[in-house]
């Protein structure tokens, strides 16, 4: 059983959205595997269903200046930020197949979240960086230490139709953290957000590393090989795509 990588560099975040939507398509008609997507995106707020317009703290003023866009998408959760040293992680994958920890027809959406949770403590873990779940509050955190309360490392959100999953998770890894002054990060006030730069008690790691890190730990939660694409047409053999991400890193 395989699961394939696809790393696509910096792209624009409505082109993500759309890669996304061809590559669910394929993997809801059967063409392809189960598919793990690892990108970047310029600055961009996206808004998730629960999302409250309130937790954009920066004007639309504001935000043009600096060329932020935002998006209304179909995740769950609230307002979360994209932008430059950020692996973003889009899993698409098909809940009825044969994944750990499936007692019916399909895996559950919170028990797959609950195993994106469990690739990721084990990439903090790879680089040095103890970190946890927190009961009713979705992605990873830090652990707290003395005066210093829990961070938030990673945010993630899912949406599933039929039974196909997309979007999926943010991990910080050299994001300049003051893009998040912009925001109320997933409506939480009471806790601030990290990076693995800011954690990891040696060098920073830079976004390669994490991408080998955390592919290779989403192997092993979902138990199956990892085997990564050149480009999006390879991942979809014969069929044509009109998506033509930009490389960058």
């Amino acid at each position: 059983m395989l699961i394939h990588l696809l790393q696509l560099g910096r792209v624009p975040f409505a082109e993500g959205l759309r890669l996304q939507a061809e590559v669910a398509a394929a993997r809801r008609a059967g063409a392809i595997g189960d598919t793990l997507i690892l990108l970047e995106h310029p600055p961009v707020l996206t808004l998730g269903r629960n999302a409250s317009r309130a937790n954009i703290l920066a004007s639309h003023e504001e935000l043009s200046a600096r060329g932020v866009e935002v998006h209304e998408i179909n995740r769950g959760g609230d307002v979360t930020y994209h932008g430059p040293g950020q692996l973003v992680g889009y899993p698409i994958f098909d809940l009825r197949g044969d994944l750990p920890g499936k007692r019916g027809p399909h895996l559950g959406p919170v028990d797959f979240v609950r195993r994106i949770e469990e690739a990721l403590i084990l990439s903090c873990k790879d680089f040095g960086i103890p970190t946890q779940r927190i009961c009713k509050r979705t992605g990873v955190w830090t652990l707290p230490g003395g005066s210093v309360r829990e961070k938030k490392i990673a945010a993630i959100g899912i949406h599933v139709a039929q039974a196909i999953t997309s979007h999926g998770f943010a991990l910080n890894v050299t994001t300049d953290l003051r893009d998040f002054d912009w925001i109320v990060p997933c409506g939480i006030s009471d806790r601030a957000v990290t990076s693995l730069e800011q954690e990891a008690p040696g060098p920073a790691p830079t976004m390669e590393q994490a991408a080998a890190v955390v592919s290779t730990n989403f192997g092993r939660v979902f138990q199956r090989q990892i085997l990564a694409a050149g480009s999006l047409q390879e991942l979809l053999g014969a069929a044509s795509s009109p998506l033509e991400p930009t490389p960058g890193g």
